[in-house]
């Protein structure tokens, strides 16, 4: 029974959306793993309305945009249900300027497919967040300070590990609706 119960919380854990954890792993990261070595000071933010779409003035702005796909859990605050997705988009927006960076992240939702009453946000482990955050850092070393981005042959988090989920139900996901799944990335 405590077994069974452990498993439950467990689910039930990795199934919620915890800004925390992704800022914490950001931080380790970014101060203790010294990912940009530079003197720049990085902040990490979140806007649950951002778009992957980076206007000409942007641009000039030094904005970027990174699309990763991760692997998740969700859960339907309706019926408790919970299903696991290997399609989860996590849509970054990173700039530096005078010293200061910024990356501002948004995760897009899926629906339940029995009651389909809205978008969930998922929940990811940490090692999840962590190889996220590693592609991001990549991309900004790679943009923002020139280097190379030796991570652009590594496999994608959905081909790491084998995951069984259901076909990708593009009606069910938040990202597909905006046109902007990573459901062909394989």
């Amino acid at each position: 029974f405590v077994f069974v119960f452990l498993v439950f919380l467990f689910l039930l854990l990795c199934a919620e959306w915890i800004p925390a954890l992704w800022l914490d792993v950001f931080n380790d990261l970014l101060y203790e793993d010294n990912q940009l070595d530079y003197e720049d000071q990085w902040t990490l933010n979140f806007s649950y309305s951002q778009t992957d779409t980076v206007t000409k003035d942007e641009r000039k702005r030094g904005w970027k945009v990174y699309a990763h796909c991760a692997r998740g859990k969700f859960q339907c605050a309706s019926c408790r249900k919970t299903w696991p997705s290997a399609r989860v988009v996590v849509l970054f927006r990173y700039r530096l300027q005078r010293g200061r960076g910024t990356v501002i992240m948004r995760p897009f939702g899926q629906a339940c497919r029995r009651c389909q009453d809205g978008f969930e946000l998922g929940g990811f482990s940490e090692n999840e967040v962590e190889h996220a955050l590693l592609r991001v850092f990549a991309k900004i070393r790679k943009n923002c300070y020139g280097e190379d981005d030796d991570d652009d042959d590594d496999v994608s988090s959905t081909e790491s590990t084998v995951v069984r989920t259901r076909p990708h139900e593009d009606t069910l996901c938040e990202a597909c609706c905006m046109g902007i799944c990573c459901q062909d990335d394989s």
